[in-house]
């Protein structure tokens, strides 16, 4: 799967509430080519940020693309499904003997539901939430989110209130929504959501992808000009 502006958005916008310094575990549900798990590494520099995909081709992909980055002592890609994964961390540390949670969690999930599935099965892997219905993903991230942390994720407006009302029954709150327009005054295409388990607060906003707001989000993430020649 291509870079793509969800991705870009997400990796910027997510935990951008929570101090640096306190985020020690990460993790990226359906890391692709490892986009978010790169940005999330780059804006916080103390943790630790796991990237797990059920699909082999795409965590090599995201392997190999921490491995040439400068946080490649701070990734670590799984070929892993969620469900897997969650009863890893179910087990605990071996150490400790503690359940393994995380700061922040991310996730730009598939999120076609009830619709046709593509020839390629990789694509209808990343795209179609057969292999990860939004009930299986919101329980999931409840279970593996540390007491005052926050799970982010970027969804197409016409799923919003399907990934919220899911929250609510995995027993979730909504922290932030942002919606995403392409320009002033048109509708959402997108949603930036933000869930916690003890919410005491909302904030609720708009972003334009051709504001100034959206260049400054993003810029730490982009090349310059004169990097890019």
């Amino acid at each position: 799967m291509k870079v793509g502006t969800d991705g870009v958005l997400l990796g910027a916008w997510a935990a951008s509430g929570m101090e640096a310094a306190r985020v020690r575990n990460v993790l990226d549900i359906g890391t692709g080519t490892g986009l978010i798990a790169l940005m999330m590494a780059q804006k916080f520099p103390n943790a630790q940020v796991v990237g797990i995909d059920i699909d082999m081709d795409a965590a090599e992909q995201a392997t190999e693309n921490a491995l040439s980055s400068p946080f490649s002592q701070n990734i670590n890609i799984l070929h892993k499904s969620l469900q897997e994964f969650i009863e890893e961390c179910k087990n605990g540390d071996s150490e400790s003997d503690s359940r393994i949670t995380f700061d922040a969690i991310v996730c730009n999930p598939p999120f076609f539901d009830n619709s046709l599935t593509c020839p390629d099965p990789k694509r209808t892997t990343a795209r179609h939430n057969s292999t990860l219905p939004f009930s299986t993903l919101m329980k999931g991230a409840k279970t593996l989110l540390a007491d005052q942390g926050c799970f982010s994720l970027v969804i197409p407006s016409e799923c919003r209130q399907k990934i919220e009302d899911e929250a609510i029954f995995s027993g979730m709150m909504l922290t932030k929504r942002t919606a995403v327009v392409t320009k002033e005054g048109k509708k959402p295409k997108r949603y930036l959501l933000e869930f916690a388990l003890n919410g005491m607060t909302f904030e609720e906003g708009v972003l334009s992808l051709k504001s100034e707001e959206y260049r400054l989000l993003t810029a730490d993430f982009y090349l310059s000009k004169a990097e890019k020649s």
